[in-house]
C-alpha cells in the first residue's frame, strides 16, 4: 500500500481516495463533502484556518486538518 501523502489535492482527487469504491468522482466528492459537514469540530477547524467555500482543491494544510478529524484515506 502506498504512504498518504498531505499535499494539496483537487476535491475530487481527496474524495477518490477516500470513497475508492464510489463509481464515480462526483460520488465520491459528495461522500467527502457529507462527511466533513457532519464533523462541526473540523468545519471549525477548516474555517479557522480560512478555507474558501468554493475551492476546487484542497490545500496542504487543509488536507492536514482534514486527515486528523478523518484519518487518512
Amino acid at each position: 500500500m502506498t504512504p498518504f501523502i498531505i499535499r494539496d489535492y483537487g476535491k475530487r482527487e481527496l474524495g477518490r481516495l477516500y470513497f475508492k469504491k464510489t463509481k464515480t468522482e462526483k460520488g465520491a466528492l459528495n461522500n467527502l463533502k457529507f462527511w466533513i459537514r457532519g464533523n462541526k469540530e473540523l468545519m471549525v477547524a477548516l474555517r479557522a484556518i480560512g478555507m474558501p467555500k468554493r475551492a476546487q482543491h484542497y490545500s496542504a494544510e487543509e488536507v492536514t486538518v482534514i486527515v486528523y478529524y478523518l484519518g487518512e484515506p
